[in-house]
Order: structure tokens, then C-alpha cells, then sequence
């Protein structure tokens, strides 16, 4: 997935001969924004790489799409530090954007259930059910194990993929160990990003004032 825009004539130079090469890559961070109503954003810390990649051959668009945990921006050479800043602020704005509106429906959540419990779970966790819900306010996800059901909350929806994989995982292994004793974190243990969603979820229940919002249950 990746966004396009072009640049102001104001803002971007005469087109430069292509060189070789891309140029250095730049880090760039920013601080979160949020207006009321908006998805929540992410605190700095917990926010995937950004890298920006300068070129020659690139004078009149920004490009901005994500490669595994990374989010990479595409800009022309000559633009200006403070440019740079403003148009990275902007694509990320926009991948996000997009992204938010990526919704699977229920038909597609349990087609995922499948996959991540054949890979992660052996296949042992077969759910009935897998479903968006609207009214938990104070968890992320939850399940029935006698009834084989799964429900997710909707505020999963637009969050990266990990993230709502991570609490989808979590409720297939609860099919599985009902508690959340050694034994259910050890069906866990093998799925790589475990520490890294639990820290995103932490991160967005905090910058929305929601101390008493659990993982899932």
C-alpha cells in the first residue's frame, strides 16, 4: 500500500540530472497529533521506523509506503530539512488514513483465525465464530471457549496488521488455556511481535486516557 502526492511548484526545485545512487537515508521522528474523534495516535516511541530517501531523478512527487516495520518517504533531492519534515508529517497522515479504511469483514477475520492457528497454533485452535463488536469499551478482544466464539473491538479496526493479529492469536490460544497462566503465555511464545503489540496497545490506551482498558481477555 502506498500514497502519491505531488509537490507545490513553490516547493520543489528544477528537476536535477539523475545521479547515481539514492542519497543517505534520513531518520525522521514526529510527535503525535490527535483531534477530538480522531483514531488515536501512537506515541513516538512505539511508532515503526521512518526512513526518508532522497533522489535526483525526483523533483515533482512525494511517495510514502510501508516495507515490513519500516514506513518509507520518497522525496526529491534538493528539498529543504524543514520540507523534508512537513511532507513526512503529511504522507505518514495519509498512509494512515488510508489504512484506517481497510476493514475486513467477519468472513475475512476467521479466514484469518485459520492461518494464524495453523502457523502459530498448530491448527488446534478451530473457532466458530470471529466477529467485530462495538460495545467493549475496555478490552480489545474477548472470547467464549465453550461457545468456540471470538469477538474483536472495532477500535482494532486500522491499526497495523501485528497488532490485530497479536489480539487475534491471543484469543485463539484462550480456546485453548482459558487463563493467562504459563501455559497460555507459552502458546504465545511463538509469535514474534507479541511484546511489540502489547506495547502499542499500551501506548494507544494511554494517550486516550483509558487506564483501566485490558489487552483482551
Amino acid at each position: 500500500m502506498a500514497v502519491e502526492r505531488d509537490v507545490p511548484a513553490q516547493a520543489s526545485p528544477r528537476r536535477a540530472r539523475a545521479t547515481s545512487g539514492s542519497g543517505a537515508a534520513t531518520p525522521v521522528t514526529r510527535a503525535p497529533a490527535r483531534e477530538p474523534g480522531e483514531p488515536v495516535a501512537l506515541p513516538p516511541q512505539d511508532r515503526s521506523a521512518v526512513e526518508v530517501r532522497r533522489s535526483a531523478r525526483r523533483s515533482r512527487t512525494v511517495s510514502a509506503y510501508r516495507e515490513g516495520d519500516r514506513t518509507v518517504v520518497l522525496i526529491p533531492a534538493r528539498m529543504s530539512q524543514a520540507e523534508e519534515r512537513r511532507w513526512v508529517d503529511r504522507m505518514l497522515d495519509r498512509l494512515a488514513a488510508q489504512e484506517s479504511r481497510k476493514v475486513l469483514g467477519d468472513d475475512a477475520l476467521i479466514r484469518r483465525a485459520a492461518r494464524l492457528s495453523a502457523e502459530y497454533l498448530g491448527g488446534r485452535a478451530r473457532p466458530a465464530v470471529v466477529r467485530w463488536v462495538t460495545n467493549q469499551n475496555s478490552r480489545w478482544g474477548s472470547c467464549t471457549p465453550a461457545e468456540g466464539s471470538i469477538r474483536l473491538s472495532h477500535r482494532l479496526q486500522g491499526m497495523p496488521e501485528y497488532v490485530v493479529d497479536y489480539v487475534l492469536l491471543h484469543e485463539l490460544a484462550h480456546l485453548l488455556e482459558p487463563s493467562h497462566g504459563p501455559d497460555f503465555w507459552a502458546l504465545l511464545a511463538s509469535y514474534p511481535r507479541t511484546e511489540r503489540a502489547r506495547g502499542y496497545l499500551e501506548g494507544v490506551a494511554a494517550a486516550a486516557h483509558l487506564p483501566h482498558a485490558r489487552s483482551c481477555d
